[in-house]
């Protein structure tokens, strides 16, 4: 299987099945001397790991890390740095009855076609378990923005039809952890959370919107034509599991904009030159131009649902497909903090890159 592995400079490359013996990864192209919080390693992977709340899947999983290379009194060398997370609460019987049908809207019968082979248990390389290693890698990266003083902020914006009204700027994004939904103003996210425990009631899931906020970061990042730096968010965020769609600045709302109205004037600003609005994201011409860098982007409902639903198998006979298992009725609150990850991965490697484009 190709795909594994995410970045040009500064790469990730993850293995391992939701039900397997452990997910693990190896970074390679992280500077030497870059300091490694091990609590913060610990509290992002924390954010993420399930059985959170009465809105996650209730699988019980530590997601402990451990770190076999690359890291030396504290600091890393320079060398890859290898690392292991163990499944300690697999259940694959609790998917021996979709062992030979296709679930609707999972990887199930693309995988079987294209391999002749798949991992039922849970959806093994498929299963959004595998983000826990982007999660490991975001939070070197996170270390390493953190040293250039840039920083990054996702919060749910929207869940179904409840959407935060406010933008951004007239948010206080300190306040995005305080609810189980990570949505940073309390009245929208009480109807949030009231809103999903309603759909698992129904045995059913809701999907939404996570936006995030990129503050700090320097001119020039990003490389014209094919590697333009919006280009490689989009695809960042399009890996992830459930996402159907990324807009930066104003993304789809540009159209209802005349080009005098949506255009970034420049001014100066104590001898540096500004821009009047944002309407860019930050981006301009496929490079950051010291703006704040903002988008969205879309999760559909969890495929898997506690509802029977049509199906065929693996013979092509009709079938039944139960719901079964432990499943999240709404994935946003834990896709937040893998929306940052992968952010803070394409920045540092487009930093990085960056040292390379002028003497």
């Amino acid at each position: 299987m190709a795909g594994n592995t995410f970045g040009t400079l500064f790469r990730l490359t993850t293995f391992g099945e939701s039900h397997g013996v452990a997910l693990g990864g190896i970074i390679d192209g992280c500077p030497a001397g870059l300091a490694i919080d091990l609590d913060f390693v610990k509290s992002e992977l924390q954010r993420r790991k399930p059985g959170q709340s009465s809105i996650t899947t209730q699988r019980k999983e530590e997601d402990e890390v451990t770190f076999l290379s690359g890291i030396f009194e504290g600091k890393t060398t320079g060398h890859p740095i290898g690392f292991t997370i163990e499944n300690t609460n697999q259940k694959p019987n609790d998917y021996e009855h979709i062992k030979d049908a296709y679930r609707p809207s999972h990887a199930d019968f693309t995988y079987q076609e294209k391999y002749g082979i798949r991992d039922y248990r849970g959806g093994g390389r498929s299963s959004a378990r595998e983000t826990a290693c982007r999660i490991v890698g975001g939070a070197i990266a996170k270390l390493y923005l953190k040293h250039l003083n840039i920083s990054l902020q996702a919060y749910v914006s929207q869940v179904g039809h409840i959407k935060l009204e406010k933008k951004y700027q007239d948010l206080d994004l300190s306040k995005t952890e305080e609810s189980i939904i990570r949505c940073p103003d309390a009245a929208t996210a009480y109807k949030m959370v009231s809103y999903i425990e309603d759909i698992r009631k129904e045995g059913d899931t809701i999907g939404g919107i996570v936006s995030c906020v990129v503050k700090g970061t320097p001119i020039g990042l990003g490389e014209p034509v094919f590697d333009k730096l919006h280009a490689d968010l989009g695809k960042a965020m399009l890996s992830i599991n459930a996402v159907k769609g990324f807009e930066y600045g104003e993304g789809f709302n540009s159209i209802n904009f005349k080009g005098s109205e949506l255009n970034d004037a420049f001014t100066l600003t104590d001898g540096k030159v500004n821009t009047v609005t944002n309407h860019s994201g930050g981006i301009q011409g496929g490079i950051s131009n010291g703006q704040d860098i903002y988008f969205n982007v879309a999760f559909k409902p969890v495929a898997t649902i506690m509802q029977d639903q049509q199906s065929v198998d693996k013979d092509g006979n009709e079938s039944t497909v139960k719901g079964k298992g432990r499943h999240d009725p709404c994935v946003l609150p834990r896709a937040v903090p893998i929306v940052e990850s992968m952010a803070a991965l394409v920045l540092v490697d487009h930093i990085l890159r960056n040292k390379t484009s002028k003497i």
